[in-house]
């Protein structure tokens, strides 16, 4: 698992530590992650490349964790930044890990993405600006939000636990439904 404490040498950005307990630290000033391709490619698994580089996204109903209502916080795989927890995790139907919101706002930042001929927003690991998803107007209360996030973008971490719960390694697929 990447270590979330990392240098870097990009921008400057708040990111919020969290135990693996899923409970909230402290807010740390640190610099963006940033590589080069060829580098992230060294790192990651190529699905995980495809996705969290190149914006890819896997096959609906087809992620490890899709359906997973383990206790757990979501990191980022390029980075261990922590990224969503099961508490605000729900069951959109649409195949793929759901969120009414983020484990902080801090640590995810969003973007407008016009891939597709379409008009969406982009959810972006604000450490390292890795694709995470897309966020939509059409979740539960108290937010409203969905943020769609694919398995290969997260690795999960059991809360009280020590192991890692690495993602499948699904067919890779682009489309517009992610």
């Amino acid at each position: 698992m990447p270590d979330s404490a990392a240098p870097g040498t990009g921008a400057e950005v708040d990111i919020v530590d969290f135990t693996d307990r899923g409970e909230r630290q402290e807010t740390h000033h640190v610099h963006q992650i940033v590589k080069p391709d060829a580098e992230w490619k060294q790192e990651l698994a190529p699905e995980e490349f495809a996705v969290t580089r190149e914006a890819g996204t896997e096959r609906a109903f087809t992620g490890r964790y899709w359906n997973n209502h383990e206790a757990g916080l979501y990191r980022c795989a390029c980075c261990g930044t922590a990224l969503f927890r099961s508490t605000e995790k729900f069951d959109s139907g649409t195949g793929w890990p759901s969120f009414w919101a983020p484990a902080a706002e801090e640590n995810v930042r969003t973007q407008k993405d016009d891939s597709f001929f379409m008009e969406r927003i982009e959810v972006l690991c604000t450490k390292c600006d890795a694709h995470l998803g897309h966020l939509f107007p059409d979740g539960p209360r108290p937010t409203g939000l969905r943020y769609c996030i694919s398995v290969q973008k997260a690795d999960a971490l059991a809360l009280g636990g020590s192991h890692f719960m690495l993602p499948n390694r699904p067919r890779l697929s682009r489309t517009p439904s992610d």
